[in-house]
């Protein structure tokens, strides 16, 4: 047989796939360079590889079909009845299609090159792909094994289950297949609910060594800012090879892309190019030019690196893969494509079932052809690979951080508790030099008061500017944008990380955070404890102390909102001096699998807490301070360094007037919240500790760094009702003034404190306060009545 015979069935197509020319000149130079490499025994071995893609992609878009649309599938390629299909078809059924040549291309090329690599998808809602991919080679997530296969049963299961909304007598979804990607799905590492983010992880992901492709939307591109970025952060010596191919579909939901819009994939390549970029346009409808896409985006990577006298930034390769929404399928091409592409029902509509009995029969692989396709690219054990699921992204365990001992302060001394974390950060850095480390920076690292991280790590930049903190190997990524530095730091699993942000501003990072915890929380409802060392968020320059930044600046969202999710693996402490901000740090980086929010004053405060203190603190999420419980006639629980300030000031002031009180600081208020499931409830204090600190017959008066209306939720155990119980927080008011007039205006200074007694208590105000102290708090006075001389010896 010659040559064009040998080729001419491959480059004839396969069902709906068609053969460009550049595909085939590109594919039969790469087939050749990889048998002159030994990679391949020979043209016919790669051929046998391309042939077999063929028919799984094929295939493949017929189960992802059928997922949406019937109930079952026949093998044999027999056209199903009205009954077969779903009375309410779902799904997100022209993007999955895409994802499929794209998937198999991925597979493909893992297959040719005997490299396994790993795999990203931003647009989530597209799982049905990877699912019927995963199902048809087998590789499957340890929870969907026995229960989805080849067979007709099997495959079955997973049609039924696909949007079956089935839930168990717990609450929880009784189905190992979701509407996204999850941790059921093999190989995932993100949800992808959220478009964009995998845009600005992707490059921050695979260590030296390792290898990743991540597929990306069109339709994110214009969304989410920033990954436009990569070629800024990526390097030779610290990063691994990185492949984004974006799926150019052309349509969001219910119009064209602005990407179309503007002059499609010619347009896109311009745009890439200006954003350092080395464009790749293919046929995004065919898999064996997603594998050589990938193949060549790295071996133009590898050249790079290879060049000693290579400049930054480097080229980084980027497939722009060309195709319609919903190809393989009727409706390819048009909105409907996004979610059902048929105009009507099959299971109703005789002309619906007529198309997709057409369809179907098109994309039918007969079983004999498909168990020779997949035992072909499922080589392995053959090339001693591991599978797809078992990429290094989808498992990381990074060795246990060396933590160093906090520098501890005695009480009573001045100090901020940021540079206090700052110097301990950096001796956590040195310590461990065998962990890749980023700090996310939105551009105020020095004026946070971590200059000695900055000056050790220094941002990273392609040309450093002389005299400044910069490096070309810089291990702060910087940029005025709260996801895309945060996602420098999540996307680093392998490694060390730390986010650092204004308080106001670090809401922005609150949709990609809360994927990541999702994520992570459903692997632990699955046995599937994820291992990556915590990240911590510190939020700084915070609501209190930013008063002079107008109310923009003065924000406690990112608590409060964070607050509502998963307390076992989202935490969110408010450390009050340089003490107990090192302990709840280190404790940090002891765990797992966990998102840590520390809100960090960075204006000197007197510290409050010795190294014991501190360790009962973290340990059960809240400490008495002062006074003794048993014979308080009132209960002030301070939550954050200022508030403490004020709690301390009132009971100082209480006492003076014969008022009894006691004062209780909350670290962590996830801590003593009501769980909501086994794992919270492992977490959080049981009754009888929590009583210990909180006794029933005490009232209280909360001080709260946030609104206090969500810390009062979250603390529903302690709250005995409007009449044993005030909660005093941020209250929406603020401006130009100074930590003084914050808490003035938002009546959270020590005199509201001692009000809010009073009214518990039934005292009359005028014996607890003086006459300009009672009109101040009444906007009749004076605040500066309120400012109690030699703070010091009060507190």
């Amino acid at each position: 047989m010659n040559d064009t015979e040998m080729w001419g069935d491959w480059c004839s197509g396969w069902g709906p796939l068609c053969r460009q020319p550049q595909t085939i000149e590109r594919v039969r130079d790469l087939i050749a360079r990889l048998v002159a490499a030994g990679r391949l025994a020979d043209q016919a071995q790669g051929l046998e590889l391309l042939r077999s893609a063929d028919r799984l992609t094929s295939m493949a878009l017929s189960l992802v079909a059928h997922m949406t649309y019937a109930r079952r599938i026949d093998l044999d390629g027999r056209e199903l009845a009205a009954e077969d299909f779903k009375v309410v078809p779902e799904g997100h059924t022209g993007g999955s299609l895409n994802m499929v040549p794209a998937f198999v291309g991925y597979l493909l090329a893992n297959a040719l090159s005997a490299t396994t690599r790993g795999w990203l998808m931003g647009q989530g809602h597209c799982v049905a792909a990877i699912e019927a991919i995963n199902t048809l080679t087998g590789d499957l997530s340890p929870t969907q094994q026995g229960r989805y296969d080849r067979s007709t049963a099997g495959l079955a299961r997973l049609i039924g289950d696909f949007y079956s909304y089935a839930i168990d007598a717990q609450g929880m979804p009784a189905v190992p297949l979701g509407s996204h990607a999850g941790p059921h799905t093999a190989g995932a590492v993100c949800e992808g609910g959220y478009l964009g983010f995998a845009g600005l992880q992707y490059v921050h992901m695979p260590l030296p060594g390792e290898r990743l492709v991540a597929f990306l939307s069109d339709g994110a591109f214009e969304e989410q800012r920033g990954s436009d970025w990569a070629p800024r952060w990526w390097r030779a010596e610290d990063c691994g090879l990185a492949v984004p191919v974006m799926i150019l579909n052309g349509r969001r939901i219910e119009q064209r892309t602005q990407i179309v819009q503007q002059g499609g994939a010619a347009w896109m390549a311009e745009d890439l190019r200006l954003n350092g970029f080395d464009p790749l346009i293919i046929d995004g409808r065919d898999p064996a030019a997603i594998a050589w896409a990938i193949l060549e985006a790295e071996a133009r990577l590898q050249a790079f690196a290879a060049d000693a006298q290579r400049r930054y930034p480097a080229p980084l390769p980027y497939v722009i893969a060309v195709t319609e929404k919903g190809f393989g399928f009727p409706g390819a091409g048009s909105n409907a494509a996004h979610n059902l592409p048929l105009a009507g029902n099959p299971h109703s509509d005789v002309r619906a079932r007529q198309l997709f009995n057409t369809a179907a029969r098109a994309l039918h692989v007969p079983p004999a052809e498909l168990e020779a396709a997949v035992a072909c690219l499922n080589n392995h054990e053959r090339v001693a690979r591991a599978r797809e699921s078992q990429h290094p992204m989808a498992h990381r365990h990074p060795v246990p951080a060396q933590l160093p001992p906090p520098h501890w302060q005695a009480p009573g001394t001045h100090g901020s508790a940021m540079s206090a974390l700052d110097r301990w950060f950096v001796e956590l850095v040195r310590a461990n030099p065998q962990l890749r480390v980023r700090v996310g920076n939105p551009d105020e690292l020095a004026s946070n008061k971590m200059g000695e991280t900055l000056a050790l790590l220094r941002h990273r930049v392609n040309a450093p500017e002389p005299g400044v903190a910069e490096d070309l190997h810089g291990a702060v990524i910087t940029a005025l944008n709260e996801e895309a530095v945060a996602a420098a730091a999540l996307g680093n699993k392998g490694g060390l990380n730390l986010i650092v942000s204004y308080e106001a501003f670090a809401v922005k990072m609150l949709g990609l955070l809360r994927q990541e915890a999702i994520f992570a929380r459903h692997q632990k409802l699955l046995g599937q404890a994820p291992g990556w060392l915590a990240v911590p968020l510190i939020v700084t320059s915070h609501t209190w102390e930013n008063a002079k930044n107008e109310q923009s600046h003065q924000d406690p969202t990112i608590g409060e909102a964070l607050l509502g999710e998963m307390a076992d693996t989202t935490r969110v402490l408010f450390p009050v001096d340089a003490n107990s901000a090192q302990a709840a740090l280190q404790a940090l980086y002891g765990e797992r699998g966990q998102l840590g929010c520390l809100v960090v004053s960075k204006r000197e405060v007197a510290g409050q807490l010795d190294a014991e203190a501190c360790r009962q603190l973290l340990q059960q999420g809240a400490l008495h301070l002062r006074g003794d419980p048993a014979d308080a006639e009132v209960q002030l629980v301070a939550i954050g360094a200022y508030q403490l300030e004020q709690a301390l000031l009132a009971h100082a002031e209480l006492a003076a007037r014969g008022c009894r009180s006691c004062v209780t600081l909350i670290i962590e208020p996830g801590r003593l919240r009501s769980p909501r499931d086994e794992l919270e409830a492992a977490f959080v204090l049981d009754d009888a500790r929590l009583q210990a600190l909180f006794p029933r017959h005490l009232p209280r008066v909360l001080l709260c760094h946030t609104r206090p209306e969500p810390m009062l939720g979250v603390l529903r155990r302690l709250d005995g009702g409007v009449e044993r119980t005030r909660a005093l927080g941020y209250i929406n008011r603020g401006g130009t003034l100074d930590v003084d007039g914050m808490l003035f205006a938002n009546r959270c200074t020590w005199a509201h404190v001692v009000e809010a007694v009073a009214a518990l208590s039934g005292r009359p105000l005028s014996s607890l306060l003086d006459e300009p102290q009672r009109l101040a708090i009444q906007g009749q006075g004076r605040a500066a009545d309120l400012h109690i001389a030699n703070l010091e010896r009060k507190i």
